[in-house]
């Protein structure tokens, strides 16, 4: 009951927050106050009052467009706010690690700070193919913060500095290998910031592994049939940001259990081949 009632609240924060995202992506954007700017229609400019900023309800009641100029109002706006708010309640069913001390429930709210962050470079690296490092700074200083939470709980130090640079190796140098390789024609110097944030969050490099992994494969099925159809050029400027932040959310949440399942099955693999 507990349990339920916490995760009603953080639906309903996650659709606060998912409104701030729009709001945040729209400022970002035209170099306004983060914070304290007021919301308002990208059409005409029309000052939203509180009533127009209810999460989903108000997209829903003026049917998706302006009070005032009546011009559409983009479906990215539900579909953020519902998606921040499936992303909270997500993580707290699927947390892999019990929320029973004051370090485990402070990684679970840096977790839900930094899903809040990613968010809005999902929706701004598909918009103008940027991850804008007012973004991206914060989300390294909360990785940062990750960092030292596992550090401290670390039973073994040598193995948590492999974790920390593993996972720096793996989520970050590759990319700036390409990106030096290519001249940054191949991935952005953004992707690689992103994958030192992301790699902070993880601090294990088993998990980065993972990350690493699903986020060219997602990235490969996306893009693959778009690119033999030649509806896509090969030089075309794809957006790699949110395939890497979908990587790393699938092997933080599920990473732990997809690497013990490979293990298992691998290890079976091995048994049933072995003569007796």
């Amino acid at each position: 009951m507990e349990k339920t009632l916490f995760a009603l609240c953080l639906f309903f924060v996650g659709l606060c927050l998912g409104s701030f995202v729009n709001a945040a992506v729209w400022r970002i954007k035209h170099k306004k106050d983060l914070m304290f700017a007021r919301s308002e229609c990208t059409k005409c400019h029309y000052k939203l009052e509180w009533y127009d900023l209810i999460p989903v309800v108000s997209w829903l009641f003026l049917k998706g467009r302006c009070r005032k100029c009546k011009k559409p109002i983009s479906a990215q706006y539900p579909i953020v706010e519902l998606g921040v708010a499936a992303f909270f309640v997500a993580s707290l069913a699927f947390w892999p690690n019990a929320l029973n001390t004051v370090n485990d429930l402070l990684q679970f709210a840096i977790w839900l700070m930094a899903g809040v962050g990613l968010s809005i470079l999902v929706v701004y690296d598909i918009r103008w193919l940027i991850l804008p490092d007012k973004v991206v700074a914060p989300l390294i200083g909360l990785g940062l913060a990750m960092t030292i939470l596992h550090g401290v709980e670390a039973t073994n130090f040598s193995q948590f500095l492999i974790d920390v640079f593993g996972s720096l190796l793996i989520l970050s140098g590759f990319y700036l290998v390409l990106f030096i390789v290519s001249s940054g024609k191949w991935v952005g110097f953004g992707d690689i910031k992103l994958g030192v944030a992301l790699a902070l969050l993880l601090c294990d490099w088993q998990l980065a592994v993972l990350a690493f992994f699903l986020a060219n494969l997602i990235g490969t099925l996306f893009f693959a049939p778009a690119l033999s159809a030649g509806k896509i050029k090969r030089s075309a400027h794809i957006p790699f940001g949110p395939f890497l932040i979908a990587g790393f959310l699938i092997a933080g949440l599920f990473g732990q259990s997809i690497i013990d399942w490979y293990i298992v099955l691998t290890y079976s693999g091995i048994n049933i081949a072995s003569p007796s």
